[in-house]
C-alpha cells in the first residue's frame, strides 16, 4: 500500500512510517518542521527515513491546502494515517490561535481532500485528553467526552466529530486512536520525561505538580503505540474509535524514581500546585481495543524508561 503520514518527523509519525517501511509499505511523509521544539530532534528522526527507497517527504503546512491538492492528485495514496497537529494541553491556554488553524482547519483539509480523492480509509490521531477530568475511571470510549478542559482537547474531540460525519455523508472508514502519554527514544521535549531528564543532567529543579501527590499517568512505550496505529490502518471497521494505553496508571513519583535509576542522578524537586488544564489522572481502558484490534500492550515503565535513557545518553553523548 502506498500511505500517507502526516506528521512523519514527529515522535509518533516517524515511528509509525518507520514500521510500514519495514513491513513492505510505501509511504509518502508530510511534515512542516515546525520549532514548537527543537527541529534537529525532527530532522534527526526524518534522516532515518530518507534512507527507505519507498519513502518521499513533502515539506509543507497542513493549513495550506493547494500544496495539498497537489500532493493528493500527483500522489495515488492507498490510506491516510493523520498524525500531524499541534501538540500540548499547557501550550493551547497561552497559544490558542494556531490549534484552530492546525488542529481544526488543516484536519478539515486533510480529511476532506482524501474524500475527493476517494481514499475510504481514514486514521487520525485523537488524545486521552478528550476524557476532561472524568471521575470514573478507567477511561472507557463510551464514556462522556462533552466537557474538555483545554484547548487541545476540544480540537481533538472536534477531530472525532468531524470525523464521523464525513463517514456519515461520503461512507468513508474512519478510525480515531485516543493516545494516552506516550514516551521513548527520540520522543518530544516537551514531555515530563524528557524535560526531566535534561534538568536532571543540569542540576535544575524539576516541576512536579499537585505536589507530588496522587498524579498518575498511563505512560505508554512507542512501540505499543506503533503496533496499535498499524492495526488500525489493516482493520476494516466502519466508524470507530480506540484507546491507546498501557491500561495500567503508574504515580508520578514512582516515575521519578525510575529514571533517577536509569539516569543514575537524583532529582532536585520544585513542588507546585496542579496546573490549568491538567488532570489528576489518566487511565486507559483498552479492552475493546485489545478485543477488536488484537491489541496488547507489553513494555512496563521500567523497560520504557531504561531504553529512552540509553538513546539520552547516546544522543547526547552523557555519561
Amino acid at each position: 500500500m502506498k500511505i500517507l503520514v502526516t506528521g512523519s518527523a514527529g515522535f509518533i509519525g516517524s515511528n509509525v512510517s518507520k514500521a510500514l517501511l519495514e513491513r513492505g509499505d510505501e509511504v509518502v511523509g508530510f511534515d512542516n518542521f515546525n520549532d514548537y521544539y527543537d527541529v534537529s530532534l525532527k530532522e534527526y528522526r526524518n534522516k532515518e527515513l530518507e534512507g527507505y527507497e519507498s519513502f518521499k517527504l513533502y515539506r509543507a503546512n497542513i493549513e495550506d491546502k493547494k500544496e495539498l491538492e497537489k500532493i493528493f492528485k500527483k500522489e495515488k495514496i492507498d490510506k491516510v494515517c493523520h498524525l500531524a497537529a499541534q501538540a500540548g494541553v499547557r501550550y493551547s491556554i497561552e497559544n490558542p490561535y494556531v490549534y484552530g488553524i492546525t488542529n481544526l482547519a488543516g484536519f478539515i483539509n486533510i480529511i476532506h481532500l482524501s474524500k475527493e480523492a476517494d481514499i475510504k480509509h481514514f486514521v487520525y490521531a485523537s488524545s486521552s485528553s478528550v476524557y476532561g477530568d472524568n471521575e470514573k475511571v478507567p477511561y472507557s470510549e463510551t464514556d462522556s467526552v462533552e466537557q474538555p478542559i483545554s484547548l487541545y482537547a476540544a480540537t481533538k474531540r472536534a477531530n472525532e466529530l468531524i470525523a464521523y460525519t464525513y463517514h456519515h455523508l461520503y461512507d468513508m472508514k474512519t478510525i480515531g486512536l485516543r493516545f494516552f502519554t506516550v514516551y521513548g527514544p527520540a520522543g518530544r521535549p516537551d514531555m515530563a520525561y524528557f524535560k526531566f531528564a535534561n534538568k536532571m543532567v543540569k542540576g535544575e529543579e524539576i516541576d512536579v505538580y499537585n505536589y507530588g501527590k496522587e498524579l498518575k499517568r498511563d505512560f505508554t512505550y512507542i512501540d505499543d503505540i506503533v503496533d496499535g496505529v498499524l492495526k488500525a490502518i489493516d482493520c476494516d471497521y466502519e466508524n470507530e474509535i480506540f484507546n491507546l494505553g498501557k491500561g495500567s496508571p503508574d504515580e508520578l513519583g514512582v516515575f521519578i524514581n525510575l529514571l533517577e535509576k536509569h539516569m543514575e542522578i537524583k532529582a532536585k524537586k520544585n513542588l507546585l500546585p496542579m496546573q490549568q488544564g491538567d488532570v489528576m489522572i489518566t487511565y486507559a481502558d483498552t479492552s475493546k481495543t485489545e478485543r477488536m484490534l488484537g491489541y496488547k500492550p507489553a513494555i512496563t515503565l521500567d523497560e520504557g524508561l531504561e531504553r529512552f535513557v540509553e538513546w539520552y545518553k547516546e544522543y547526547y553523548n552523557f555519561n
